[in-house]
Parts: C-alpha cells; structure tokens; sequence
C-alpha cells in the first residue's frame, strides 16, 4: 500500500512515540493546530469541537475518549475531526495535573476528604485498580479468589470525585480553548480562501494572455 510503513513499529517504539512524539511535543502541537485550521467546516462548528475534545481530557474514561469527544460533539453540533484533536489536550504531560485539579475539585463537591498525598494517590489507585482487573480476569479460568477491594477503593476515592470535579474545570479550559480556536480558525480560513481566489485570477489570467486572438 502507497501509505503502509516500510518497517512496522514494535509495541516499545510505539509507547515511547506516545510518550514523547517523533520531533517533540511542540511539533506535534503545531502539526495537529495546522491540520485543525484546515477542516472544511465553519470556525465555530471546528472550536466547538475543540470544546468537546479539551472537555472529555477532563473525565476519568481513558481509553475512550475518542468516542466520548465525537458524543459530546454531536450533542454541542461540533465538528467530530476537532473535537478528536481536542482530546491531545490530555497527555502524558497534563494528566497528571488534570487529575489532580479533577480530584481536590471533586472532593469538595462531594464533601469528602482525599486519603493521602493526592498525586501519589491517583497514580498508586490507578495501578491497584488495573492489578485488581487482571488478575479476576485470570481468576475467571482458574481456581483463584477474585478480590474488588482496590477497585472499590478507586470507585469511591478516584473514579466518582474525578468524574464530578472533572466537569467544572473541563468546561472553563473547554470555553478558554473554544473562545481562543475561534478567531484563529477563522482568520486562517479567510486568509487560506483569499490566497487561493488570488491564485486563481492569476492562473485564469495567465490563461487568457496566452490564448490566440481570432481573426476577423
């Protein structure tokens, strides 16, 4: 295929290329900025799609929040594509930040209290939970005890303070990123429309001079 690699990726390249992108976190900040303002949609159909995007980054459903942006999209008639891109506002580098903003905001609301350090928490209750569904995988097919008390312990601690103190943080970054894609989608999209009408006349110009004239 005109598209396939040459040499496919093994599973380490490809966590480490998540992790840290070919070319450095700001190239692929530009390069998904770039391919964003080029959408053939209106700037507030794209920016709020970016708000559906950004605003999902904010909920605790890794691993789906693909499909949670394109929902939240269709729900706020945003542009799918966007608000897909949106969700890079989540990464390696702003999860951690993200969750813990999430968990102090959900705790208060909840008026609960964290147990312990809330960032050595978040990640400890992560890797209990994650342990917990393995081995009752395993413990599906053979004679060992299924245990849910991490997970419990993640339901209660992490995963409902995160999803309700997500909501509120999710929708001001998801606001301050709508209100600050906007013009500049728009501004590229009349500059990008402008060029190519420029191009255009010149090519139909350049067209009309070289065309013999008739003769009476």
């Amino acid at each position: 295929m005109v598209f396939k690699r040459r040499e496919k990726r093994s599973l380490l390249k490809r966590a480490a290329d998540f992790i840290y992108p070919k070319g450095g976190w700001s190239r692929a900040f530009h390069y998904l900025r770039h391919r964003v303002r080029r959408l053939p949609d209106s700037p507030h159909r794209i920016s709020r799609g970016i708000f559906a995007g950004v605003f999902t980054a904010f909920t605790p459903f890794y691993g789906a929040h693909f499909l949670l942006a394109a929902l939240v999209a269709r729900a706020v008639k945003g542009n799918v594509w966007a608000a897909l891109a949106g969700t890079f506002f989540g990464n390696p580098l702003t999860y951690l930040p993200i969750g813990v903003v999430s968990l102090k905001v959900g705790h208060f609301i909840l008026g609960s209290r964290p147990h312990g350090d809330v960032e050595a928490s978040l990640i400890e209750k992560f890797t209990s939970a994650a342990n917990d569904l393995w081995r009752n995988f395993f413990a599906l097919f053979t004679d060992a005890d299924a245990h849910w008390e991490n997970l419990s312990r993640f339901f209660d601690e992490v995963f409902l303070p995160y999803l309700v103190g997500g909501i509120l943080p999710g929708i001001v970054a998801g606001l301050a990123c709508y209100y600050l894609s906007l013009p500049v989608v728009s501004a590229y999209q009349k500059h990008r429309a402008a060029r190519l009408r420029k191009k255009f006349l010149a090519r139909r110009a350049a067209a009309a001079e070289g065309k013999p004239t008739k003769k009476p």
